[in-house]
C-alpha cells in the first residue's frame, strides 16, 4: 500500500473558493506531498502557477455537480481546463438519462468528453454519484463508463446528498473485475473527513480519495 497522501486529491471546489484559498489550497498540497489538488475549471491556471515545479498534480471538473449540462458544454469545459493545465478531469455523468434507460445518449456523453480529454494526454474520471442510483443502475453506470473510455469511476461530488459509501466502492470494485480488458480505477469522494473513513474506502477498492479535509485526515 502506498502512503496515505499519495491516495488524496486535496481539493476545494466550493462557489466561494477566492484565488487566495486556492494559493493556501496549493501550499498545502505541497507541503503533505498529496497526490493533487482538484479545483474548479476557472481555478487551474492559478492552481498551476502555484504549483510549477512540483510533482502535484491538477484535477479539474466538467458538468459539475449535477451532470445536467449538455455534452458540448461539458467537452468545452473539459478542454478547457486542460490547456490550461489540467492532468485530470472529473466528469459527472448525465444522471437523468441513465435512470431513464438512455444508455446510449449516457455513452455518446462520456465519449465525446474522453475524446477531448485524451487529445490531451489527460485522465477521465466518471462521478457517478452513488447515492442517487440503485445497486443494478450502479452497476450498468460503471459498465457504461468504462467501455466509454473512463479511467476511473468516481462515487460522488459530495454535493447531492450522501457521499462516499464502502458498500458502494466495494461493489464498483467487483463490477469492474468483471469487466475483462480494461484496467480502471475507483475514487472515493464525498464526506471523507477523517483518516479511518480514507482507510476504509481504501481497504474496499479505493485507488484514489476525494476529500477537503485532507490534512485532518493526515494528522489522524
Amino acid at each position: 500500500m502506498k502512503p496515505l497522501n499519495k491516495y488524496i486529491d486535496h481539493t476545494l471546489l466550493r462557489a466561494s473558493a477566492t484565488e487566495k484559498d486556492i494559493t493556501v489550497l496549493c501550499e498545502e498540497a505541497k507541503e503533505y506531498d498529496f497526490y493533487s489538488v482538484c479545483v474548479n475549471p476557472c481555478n487551474v491556471r492559478t492552481a498551476e502557477e502555484n504549483l510549477a515545479g512540483s510533482d502535484v498534480r491538477i484535477v479539474s471538473v466538467a458538468g459539475f455537480p449535477l451532470g445536467a449540462s449538455g455534452t458540448a458544454s461539458k467537452v468545452c469545459e473539459a478542454r478547457e481546463a486542460c490547456e490550461n493545465g489540467a492532468d485530470e478531469i472529473d466528469m459527472v455523468m448525465n444522471i437523468g438519462a441513465l435512470k431513464s434507460g438512455f444508455d446510449k445518449k449516457v455513452a455518446s456523453d462520456i465519449s465525446a468528453v474522453s475524446a477531448a480529454v485524451y487529445d490531451h494526454d489527460a485522465v477521465l474520471k466518471v462521478i457517478i454519484e452513488t447515492c442517487l442510483l440503485s445497486d443494478e443502475e450502479i452497476v450498468k453506470a460503471c459498465r457504461l463508463a468504462a467501455d466509454a473510455g473512463a479511467d476511473f469511476i468516481k462515487t460522488s461530488t459530495g454535493f447531492n446528498g450522501a457521499g462516499a459509501d464502502a458498500g458502494k466502492v466495494a461493489l464498483i470494485k467487483k463490477t469492474l473485475e468483471k469487466t475483462p480488458g480494461k484496467n480502471i480505477r475507483i475514487k472515493a469522494s464525498g464526506g471523507i473527513k477523517d483518516r479511518m473513513t480514507a482507510e476504509e474506502m481504501i481497504k474496499a477498492g479505493a485507488d484514489r480519495i476525494g476529500t477537503s479535509s485532507s490534512i485532518a485526515i493526515m494528522k489522524g
